[in-house]
């Protein structure tokens, strides 16, 4: 995970890191990467199940409407589909707001 990171610090950095309290981004290691390169830390409260609900929305919508439904041999093809998915969550597909589609 921690040269995951680092590519993706090579390819351009935020001024803040949001997350929840999960151990990989806890430990010690993760965020010494972080705080080395001036990001900021933000986390989530302990237990707090709201704090990132759209995002978990985002995954769950994805694993199941893409994910559980292939069975892919390659790399290639899951990050094609997965780009796809996200054009047509972000642009095309309907999302509830207040519980009125809009």
């Amino acid at each position: 995970m921690f040269n995951s990171v680092r590519k993706c610090l090579k390819k351009g950095k935020r001024v803040i890191f949001n997350s929840d309290q999960g151990s990989q981004f806890t430990s010690k290691a993760f965020s010494q990467i972080l705080e080395s390169t001036g990001i900021k830390i933000n986390m989530d409260s302990r237990g707090r199940v709201f704090g990132n609900i759209f995002i978990e929305r985002l995954w769950r919508s994805l694993k199941y409407e893409k994910v559980y439904l292939n069975d892919w041999k390659e790399v290639h093809e899951a990050r094609t589909v997965i780009n796809e998915y996200f054009q047509f969550y972000n642009y095309a597909r309907p999302h509830k707001k207040g519980g009125i589609m809009n």
